[in-house]
């Protein structure tokens, strides 16, 4: 599947030609091609954004507690532990290179022949000790990066008979290194506990934990990695929601919070820094960048082209009520909560992660528009 570049087109989305090519843009990440792929597998790590049922089988608790219920999933007609109604773009990731999707590693009855996923909803990059020590609490069954490397380690072991067996294995794989880091600082900024310049403090830590991540799978074999920023937390429902205060002139024209997507900002540029010194300490290995935040910003501004409700692009379709259709204390699928009519309008699903229809769209922008770096990498990874 060949990368379009239609970023000139940007300005003109309104155009029919364009409108058309997008359609068909969007029929190819859901129909398989003929050609061969250059990717066999996919291994992940990350948090709620990319788990597609570690946590269910771990027992979800707190703000995860109904996932494994309805509403969720209801777009597939079946709970499957995602954080939506439906899909995700690691998903619509392994669709577009002729993959099945990628199972849980705590599902052991599963098949791993397209890969294994290590992500985890709620996870974080630091471990519980160096949140703790800045008094940040994380959630009993948070799950943190470095755990999942293990889990990564063990399943090697079990799997590869050397470790040249193991680098051969590895060399045709897609590795995804996060999205990571967005709990560290969402649990920080939830417990009211850390200003946002208190929490730069954390970022360092964070992009060095990244980095470290895909330093050992490099090490391991990997060679071709994505390594995604942070989304654009100012326009969450769930930020929106408990930090928006009128009259601070806080808000943007699109409604979001400045000083939170301002914070974002701020990981990425530190991220994208850091992939740079990997690139060039790792000339031979593909290290590409996802721009979830530009995607997503992408996303609002074209929403109604892309089908979206405009009056509706920062409430959460699941939830209870309110500007924002968020509570803190009323999560999606627990009593007192309700879903809107069509999910596939929305882009928040519920408050906090975005809906099948958003993730496609978000895919859609990372393989062909440009929104992943550097594009010509990305278009030899989805050649196929």
């Amino acid at each position: 599947m060949a990368v379009a570049n239609v970023a000139a087109c940007h300005g003109k989305l309104s155009c029919p030609a364009l409108l058309s090519l997008l359609l068909l843009l969007l029929r190819a990440l859901v129909e398989p091609a003929a050609a061969a792929c250059s990717v066999d597998a996919i291994y992940s790590f990350g948090d709620s954004i990319a788990d597609t049922g570690n946590l269910l089988r771990e027992g979800p608790v707190g703000f995860f507690a109904s996932i494994g219920s309805y509403p969720y999933g209801q777009t597939l007609r079946k709970p499957t532990g995602r954080c939506s109604d439906g899909l995700l773009i690691i998903d619509y990731f392994a669709m577009a290179l002729n993959l099945s999707l990628v199972s849980p590693y705590m599902d052991k009855g599963a098949d791993f022949a397209s890969g294994v996923n290590f992500a985890v909803a709620g996870a974080t990059a630091l471990d519980r000790a160096v949140l703790l020590q800045g008094g940040v609490m994380m959630p009993p069954a948070s799950v943190p990066i470095s755990t999942q490397l293990d889990w990564f380690r063990s399943h090697l072991n079990a799997t590869c008979g050397s470790q040249e067996d193991c680098a051969k294995k590895l060399a045709r794989a897609l590795f995804l290194v996060g999205e990571i880091g967005g709990n560290d600082y969402n649990y920080a900024f939830f417990q009211g506990i850390r200003s946002i310049e208190a929490t730069k403090a954390y970022v360092p830590q964070v992009i060095k934990t990244i980095m470290n991540v895909a330093k050992e799978v490099i090490e391991l074999g990997a060679t071709q990695i994505i390594i995604p920023g942070n989304f654009p937390i100012g326009c969450s429902p769930s930020y929106l929601s408990l930090f928006s205060v009128s009259g601070t002139g806080d808000l943007d024209d699109r409604g979001c919070l400045k000083s939170y997507n301002a914070f974002a900002q701020h990981h990425n540029e530190q991220l994208q820094a850091a992939i740079d010194d990997l690139r060039k300490a790792n000339t031979d290995v593909t290290i590409i960048y996802a721009d979830y935040y530009g995607a997503f910003m992408h996303l609002l501004d074209h929403a109604s082209i892309l089908g979206f409700d405009q009056g509706s692009l920062l409430q959460a379709c699941c939830g209870a009520g309110g500007a924002y259709n968020f509570n803190m204390n009323l999560m999606c699928g627990t009593p007192g909560t309700s879903t809107c009519a069509n999910p596939a309008h929305r882009v928040s699903w519920d408050g906090i992660h975005l809906t099948q229809q958003a993730y496609r769209a978000i895919a859609l922008s990372l393989l062909m528009e440009g929104f992943a770096q550097p594009a010509d990498a990305v278009q030899e990874i989805w050649s196929c």
